[in-house]
């Protein structure tokens, strides 16, 4: 038999959710025809075949969840040979020649649940531990047997282990709440990645927070002035976001060590990256994702924002490949657009710093000692103290800050 394992799609991802099974136990499988639809951390990819043979058995369902190296599902052995003893009841099996099989892939994925026996999904697993329910006293619905998420709802009170542990029915189990008018609202796959990856961040990463303000006046002129000049000869405009992508990248050139990331506390080194890649949080339909444009300081605005907007376009129709998502080093979130003056953003691991943008708006300030109304920009960079201390942080401000005042620098 050989194992289909659950593929890594991106560089954070840890496991993934079945989306649609393209192939059904029997179907020829040839390689580079799709098996499957997953959904990862960060979009939902087509898994090409990459043994060929027949599928044999589909071991994760569709909506189930499970880690990376999990067997998934299997291809069989010797044509005709049926392996009763890998094979849910009521599932054909079908095997394949000699010549086609191939020795695993990867590792199968077992908990001791399955090797004595009990068929769970991970994210049944995860819940049966963090809950000490002990999954033997549990009837599973799903095909041959196999416990699905629903059946922990119906878990008799005796199958807990001891200490027995009452869960609050905010996090488990069905809810009524007459009063609050309370509806249950399922969680997609990509938020409950989400609130795990940020809430991630915020335990294990020591956030440092430094907050800085522009006079702005200069960088919205000149952007007026370069946008009339873009429609002019037919390209696009260009937007605040895009400038503040190139003074992010020529201000980390000036500072490499905040374009870095902490490994572990057990590592003698941290990274420094030698590229500036920097990502944009863009709130989707599909939830929040992270594109990435890369070598952002080699390029012109008008080639940044030529590329924004495609990946912007893209996060809206879930079209962004892993590629487009990976290898950020630093990050920009921008909430100008909707009025908000000031904000704190969460990092985005493995990165060592976020930057989060205000609007910018018309204010009164001191000018050459009078006042003036110019624009004004805040923002706050989120550190992690770790790698970045509060000197070069402030540095780091004071750079972006300079060049946001003198906005010549970022098109010559």
């Amino acid at each position: 038999m050989t194992d289909i394992t659950m593929p890594r799609l991106s560089d954070t991802m840890e496991e993934g959710t079945i989306v649609a099974w393209r192939k059904q136990v029997g179907d020829v499988l040839r390689v580079g025809e799709v098996l499957c639809d997953i959904e990862s951390d960060k979009a939902t990819m087509e898994f090409e075949v990459y043994e060929a043979g027949t599928l044999s058995e589909i071991v994760v369902n569709v909506g189930e969840a499970a880690a990376i190296g999990a067997v998934i599902a299997r291809v069989g052995g010797a044509l005709g040979a049926v392996d009763t003893e890998k094979v849910a009841p009521g599932t054909v099996a079908l095997e394949v020649t000699p010549e086609v099989a191939s020795p695993p892939i990867a590792m199968p994925f077992a908990s001791t649940e399955e090797r004595s026996g009990i068929i769970a999904s991970p994210l049944v697993r995860r819940l049966a531990r963090e809950l000490n329910l002990d999954l033997s006293q549990v009837t599973g619905s799903g095909p041959g047997g196999r416990i699905i998420r629903a059946d922990l709802d119906v878990v008799p009170a005796h199958a807990a282990e001891s200490p027995p542990v009452t869960p609050m029915p905010m996090a488990f189990g069905p809810m009524a709440d007459v009063k609050r008018g309370t509806q249950e609202v399922p969680i997609t796959t990509v938020r409950r990645i989400i609130a795990r990856r940020l809430g991630e961040s915020t335990r294990f990463t020591p956030h440092f927070y430094v907050t800085a303000s522009a006079d702005a006046e200069s960088f919205v002129t000149m952007r007026q002035d370069l946008n009339r000049q873009l429609e002019a000869t037919g390209r696009s405009k260009v937007t605040i976001n895009d400038l503040l992508i190139k003074a992010c990248s020529l201000a980390l050139r000036e500072h490499p060590l905040v374009n870095a990331s902490y490994v572990s506390d057990t590592s003698p080194t941290m990274q420094v990256h030698q590229r500036v890649n920097i990502g944009v949080a863009v709130a989707s339909n599909n939830g929040l994702v992270v594109p990435v444009i890369a070598d952002a300081d080699q390029k012109s605005v008008s080639e940044i924002g030529m590329e924004s907007k495609r990946l912007v376009t893209l996060a809206s129709t879930k079209g962004l490949s892993i590629d487009q998502m990976s290898g950020g080093t630093f990050t920009i979130s921008n909430l100008g657009m909707f009025q908000v003056e000031a904000f704190t953003a969460i990092i985005n691991p493995p990165e060592g710093a976020i930057l989060a943008v205000g609007g910018t708006k018309k204010e009164a300030v001191v000018v050459n000692d009078e006042i003036a109304i110019r624009h004004v920009m805040r923002y706050t960079l989120s550190a992690d103290h770790r790698i970045i201390d509060g000197a070069l942080a402030a540095e780091f401000l004071q750079t972006l800050t300079r060049l946001i005042e003198n906005p010549l620098s970022l098109i010559v």
